[in-house]
């Protein structure tokens, strides 16, 4: 009769080399079947281990790499921030000095700039330096807000220091421009004001400084202009005319010469003429006028030496 198969038996004969007793050892074919499925699970438990640890080591490479780079992003965003804090700092410094120099010495006027930016501090305060990595983390999403305001901040300050470089070129030009220093030396015969005329002895206004000196001493432009006359003037014999600009303008009578001529650009201390006698004069002298908007002033108010 034939056995079931799942009643089988396999019988395994073992055979030594030597003079021990053959012995023979019988196996259930279901305890084959289960010891084979217990010997494959393991293995395959064993693969998917090997796979799995494979992977988790491929893993954590990447993620020593990733630890890496965002350790060395927040590094760099503590440094943006701190140069964020450094500019702004800077920039809180140039608009108290604008300020100052605006309301003490130019009197220009600039409107309240309302404008919070990064972590600068009051006047009374150093700005402070951001905190450690989470914060730097934190403040990530705002860097660009921050540094837009920074650009807009700088770019009304260029303005503004664009404004305060116009005035004081202005300034500088207008310095130039006035008549600081003394035509000819000599001594003041006849002052700015009222006076008795010396050729009619009645009291009349004399609008400039007389000042003699040696015939054919030099007279010199006290400043910066341009020539708008050399020419000859009834009374005043020969005489030129400087146009300093903001509307001053300096007259010298009674030359003997005229070394410029009519739209010659000049410069603070040229030689310009020479001291005469001509026109109606009692002697060599200069008569020497400063004139502004047409209004005689007097000029010891000009003469700074």
């Amino acid at each position: 009769m034939a056995v079931p198969p799942k009643s089988q038996v396999f019988t395994v004969i073992v055979v030594s080399d030597h003079s021990q007793a053959v012995r023979k050892f019988r196996l259930p074919r279901k305890w084959l079947q289960n010891t084979a499925y217990a010997v494959g699970g393991v293995l395959l438990i064993g693969l998917i281990t090997t796979g799995h640890y494979f992977s988790l080591l491929g893993a954590s490479s990447e993620n020593a790499v990733l630890k890496e780079e965002n350790a060395q992003l927040r590094s760099q965003i503590l440094l943006v921030q701190e140069k964020v804090a450094h500019i702004s700092a800077t920039l809180d410094r140039v608009e108290r000095f604008d300020a100052k120099l605006r309301t003490a010495v130019t009197q220009l006027q600039d409107p309240e700039r309302n404008l919070a930016i990064g972590p600068v501090g009051t006047p009374e305060t150093e700005p402070t330096i951001p905190g450690p990595a989470p914060a730097a983390e934190g403040n990530l999403s705002a860097l660009p807000g921050k540094l837009t305001s920074l650009e807009t901040e700088a770019s009304r300050q260029e303005q503004s220091l664009r404004e305060l470089q116009e005035y004081f070129d202005d300034q500088r030009s207008l310095l130039a421009s006035t008549p600081s220093i003394w035509p000819t030396r000599g001594w003041v015969t006849s002052d700015f004001g009222t006076r008795i005329d010396p050729y009619t002895a009645e009291r009349r206004m004399h609008q400039g400084l007389d000042i003699a000196t040696p015939h054919g001493q030099p007279v010199y432009s006290p400043s910066d202009g341009t020539v708008v006359f050399a020419g000859v003037e009834s009374g005043y014999g020969n005489v030129l005319v400087i146009d300093h600009g903001y509307g001053v303008k300096t007259r010298y009578g009674h030359l003997s010469e005229i070394f410029v001529h009519l739209g010659d650009r000049i410069r603070r201390g040229d030689k310009v003429a020479a001291v005469g006698n001509t026109g109606r004069s009692t002697g060599p002298h200069l008569h020497y006028e400063v004139r502004v908007n047409g209004i005689p002033e007097n000029p010891r108010k000009f003469i700074l030496e």
